[in-house]
Order: C-alpha cells, then structure tokens, then sequence
C-alpha cells in the first residue's frame, strides 16, 4: 500500500464576515464586529464536507494544526490526523497559517488542502509559492482565487483523485486578492499576488473571476425589462454587481455596488414614464433580511441576482448574506436572474453555480431557469452546485 499524506489547513475565521454584511474577514477587528453581529464560524463545516470525500482513501495519513485549524475537523470525520505546530486557540493569525504551510512543504507532504477565501489563499503561496501542490476548500466570502475548488465536496473529490493518481494534471493558477477597506467603500480593487500549482480538472475547479464589461445598453435594456415588470408592493432583495446595480438605476434609486439591498416597488406614473419604488434597506445583512422579509409577511418578495463573471455563481460568492434562510423564505419561483448576453457567452456550456453552503437549498435550486438578458429577452440555462459536472 502506497502512503499519502495530506496537509490541512482551515482557517477558522474565514467567512466570518460573509452573512452579517462585513464583505470579508480579514483583521481582528472585522473578526470582532462579525462575532457582535451574530457571525458563526463556517470554515470548520465547509472543511468537513471536503473531508468526507477522503474517507476511503487507503493508506492517508492527514498531517494538520491543532484545534480549530484542523484537527478538531479531522477527528469529526473519524480520521486520526498528525499534528505539528501550535497555536492559541480562538487567537489564530496568518502567520500561523504561514507557518503550518511551510512546515508541510517541509515535510513534503503529496497535497497541501487549505479552507479559507483569498486572504488564507494569499498567505498558503507566500510560505510555498509553486513548490508545493496545493489546492483550496472555498470558505470565505469573495473568492476571486482560481486555486479553489467549485465547493467543498468538489475539493474532497479532486484531492482524493489526485491523492489517487486519478488526476495527475496540475495548473498554475491565480492567486488574487482585494483591498477590503476600499471593498466595504464601493470599489474593487482586486490585484495578482502569485500562483499556486493546483490539481486541475475543469468540473472541479472554478475560473477566476471576471470583472462584468458593463456593456451600457444591455445594461439598460436588463434594466427596463425588470422595472417594467416589477410589482407594487413586492419587497425586492437586490444582490451585488454592475447589473443589478442598472436596476436601482433605472428606478432612481442609489445601489450599494458589493452589498446587498432592499427595495419595495410602487406604482407607475400616469404617464408611465417612470415607477415609484423606495429604498427600504441599503447594504442588508442576513439578520436585516430576514426581520425584512418576516415584517413584510405574505405581500410578497423577491431576489434579483446577477452571475459572477468568469465564474457563473449565483449564491455564495460575495452575496451569503442572501443565506440559504433568505431563500428559502423567499422561494426558488420568486428568483430573477439577470445577465448580459456577453457575460452568459462567455461562461460557454458551463451551467450557473449555486454553493448556498446548505446542500439541500443548493439541490432544490437546481435545474433550469429563465435569465432576463434585455428588454423582453430571455435565455434559458442551466443550475447546478458547485459540486456537479459542469460540461452538460
């Protein structure tokens, strides 16, 4: 029997800030206001999912942190992990995850599997640039790094094909990061930072994202089918992006561009040429949404999301504030997609991607629903999770 051995790391906080609103984790004090906030950490369960799938694995020896930073994980799985290192517990840094990463390359273990968002992703390559294989379990809240997998159980999948030579391909890919001070300001400034050489199979492992083009016309033309058909009364829960962002535009009203709003429609004017609609919460958090949602009773809501360019995710890339309890209380029949035609183009036959962090939500958003992609134009496509195959 050949040996294996895995390296894990989880970053405790990662998307910590993600349903409460914060647009990231990064730094104590963020960390603090998400705990205030009502935050709970997530990172654990998402590695847990990945893990499951390397259960079976003859011969794996899991080398890890202690605690929180993975061997609490591994324990719950009823795996035996090898511990190096410590830490102090509920004070992790990045250093430690800087550490742990250079101990296992080391070590020399055959894959390093980290859990955490860009910023975990950021410090795994600076302690071992492209010397190491590695390969990321997304659990924060923007992943612009195409070093992750498509979900959790899209990670466990493609470490145990590559742990079992089933997989031998590795690609270096981007390691990308924002500055999240100016995020939480409206503006996205996202930069190269390196690469990492990562297990590649194109089902399993997300693109980098894409910035949208912004396309002024079809922009307005998506603008106008919606206000058009919006109706008085509805609560409209309005995800991030330049997209969504025309709608609000086109109703006068102004858009937190990377949050999360809510708007209520009202009726048209006599002469149609513009409808009433009030801002009823900029930039909301899961806790506002669901005070909003439950306060509003059965007059009805909506959710207006927009893809993510490069990637094509619907929920769970930068928008967990729209947690799966936003969805559910809302209903997969009052979900309106909305995309340019370049934007869908350019995600080929690969279907939309949904990774609600809830499998049940994710399986029930499944299927095929209608994109609204100008003014009484629409495409059908295809909705999967992260985890399912993405070329039919």
């Amino acid at each position: 029997m050949t040996r294996k051995e895995l390296g894990l790391i989880v970053n405790p906080v990662a998307g910590l800030g993600g349903r409460v609103g914060l647009k990231g984790s990064d730094g104590a004090e963020i960390q603090q206001r998400a705990v205030e906030l009502g935050a709970e950490p997530r990172a654990q369960e998402r590695a847990r999912e990945a893990l499951e799938k390397l259960r079976d694995v003859d011969g794996l020896q899991i080398v890890t942190c202690p605690g929180e930073m993975g061997a609490d994980v591994v324990r719950m799985v009823g795996l035996q992990p090898a511990v190096i290192g410590e830490i102090a517990p509920g004070e992790t840094t990045a250093e430690d995850t800087r550490q742990a990463a250079q101990q296992m390359k080391e070590l020399g273990v055959d894959l390093l599997l980290f859990a955490g968002g860009d910023g975990t992703a950021r410090d795994v390559y600076e302690a071992i640039g492209l010397e190491q294989p590695a390969l990321g379990i997304p659990a924060g809240v923007k992943i612009h790094s195409a070093v992750y997998a498509t979900s959790p159980a899209s990670a466990g999948e493609l470490a145990r094909l590559y742990l079992q030579g089933r997989v031998t391909r590795l690609r270096e890919a981007e390691v990308m990061d924002i500055d999240e001070e100016a995020f939480r300001q409206g503006s996205l400034q996202a930069r190269l930072y390196g690469y990492l050489r990562v297990p590649f199979r194109t089902s399993l492992v997300q693109s980098q994202k894409v910035p949208s083009s912004g396309e002024a016309a079809a922009l307005g033309a998506i603008a106008e089918d919606v206000a058009d058909k919006m109706e008085p009364g509805v609560l409209y829960v309005i995800g991030p992006g330049t997209t969504t962002r025309a709608i609000a535009q086109e109703l006068g009203l102004e858009k937190t561009l990377l949050g999360v709003d809510v708007v209520e429609a009202g009726p048209w004017s006599e002469d149609r040429q513009c409808r009433a609609a009030r801002l009823v919460a900029a930039d909301a958090n899961e806790a506002q949404l669901l005070a909003l949602l439950e306060e509003h009773g059965d007059r009805g809501a909506r959710i207006v999301v927009t893809p993510i360019g490069g990637q094509g995710y619907l929920f769970g890339r930068g928008n967990q504030q729209i947690s799966p309890r936003v969805i559910e209380r809302v209903g997969r029949e009052n979900i309106l997609v909305v995309s340019t035609p370049d934007k869908l183009h350019a995600l080929g036959t690969q279907p939309l991607l949904v990774d609600s962090a809830d499998p049940a939500v994710d399986e029930m958003l499944s299927g095929y629903i209608m994109v609204v992609t100008g003014y009484r134009e629409q495409a059908v496509r295809r909705v999967a999770t992260g985890g399912s195959n993405q070329t039919h």
